[in-house]
């Protein structure tokens, strides 16, 4: 689809305020006292999560790429897969996206944050959180430490996946071979002839996508959340730290800045080394 960077943009917040809606919103159901979902378990948080991104992979993935993680965004301009000029305008996009999301969560569940005592349970529905923090300053080492590795690994899985996922699906081999023979693959005459040996692959693999991320919360979610995505934890943060106790409700606590750096840098370190490690294997 050639559509311009604006429209780009606005897609890349778009995907990203419905990956919060989806993703923290499961969250938000799962934690916050009264809801109908309160306490339902971790597997309605990893579905929550795997649709928040199986759908704008969807809806968006021919528009912007979908990348709704600016860590995802650097790692390709690192390798040269997509241009530096638009990386800030992507990531400004992604975090204000997040933002909004979180912000639509919030007016969803207003009446059950203030009705919610326990101050992890209402950051937890913003922003990721140590299983190991216990509020003491003596745990706070260990838990940067084990948050840190589950956050790169698992991004790393994440970033991998993706990849090869969306390069490698099921007819690519199709679209590699039509290309060596100097036929454009992008124009819609070229579109209509390998549309069946394309369409289907390409589909699957953004579904892929959303199971993966769902397997990825079940299997490494128990230490942190986790993220894997920068946009995905600070914007919703910020917004934890500038909304009043009038909003969230008078349990409503710090927002543990001392831990916030883990889920920014661990995914944008995995992301660098996952994209250069995919392009020296298979590019």
């Amino acid at each position: 689809m050639d559509v311009t960077w604006t429209v780009k943009y606005i897609t890349e917040f778009l995907g990203t305020a419905f990956l919060i809606i989806l993703g923290n919103g499961a969250v938000a159901n799962v934690e916050l006292k009264g809801t109908k979902g309160h306490a339902s378990g971790w597997l309605t948080i990893a579905i929550g999560y795997g649709m928040g991104v199986m759908i704008p992979a969807l809806m968006f993935g021919n528009v912007s790429g979908n990348h709704i993680n600016p860590a995802f965004t650097l790692g390709l301009a690192v390798s040269g897969y997509f241009p530096w000029a638009q990386v800030l305008p992507y990531i400004i996009a992604q975090i204000l996206g997040a933002m909004a999301g979180q912000a639509v969560v919030v007016a969803a569940y207003r009446p059950y944050y203030l009705a919610t005592d326990n101050p992890s349970h209402i950051l937890g529905s913003f922003a990721t959180i140590s299983s190991l923090d216990t509020q003491a300053v003596d745990t706070r080492k260990g838990a940067k430490i084990n948050g840190f590795i589950n956050e790169f690994f698992g991004s790393f899985v994440l970033f991998m996946g993706a990849l090869a996922m969306t390069k490698h699906y099921f007819g690519a081999e199709v679209a590699q071979f039509a290309t060596k023979q100097g036929l454009d693959v992008s124009e819609i005459t070229a579109k209509v002839q390998l549309g069946a040996h394309l369409n289907a692959g390409q589909a699957v693999s953004h579904m892929a996508l959303g199971f993966l991320v769902m397997a990825l919360v079940t299997g490494l979610g128990g230490p942190t959340g986790p993220a894997l995505n920068p946009a995905r934890d600070f914007g919703p943060r910020l917004l934890h730290h500038l909304l009043p106790k009038t909003v969230l409700g008078q349990h409503k606590a710090d927002s543990r800045w001392w831990y916030a750096w883990v889920p920014v840098v661990a995914p944008i370190l995995a992301s660098i080394l996952a994209v250069a490690l995919y392009k020296l294997i298979y590019a």
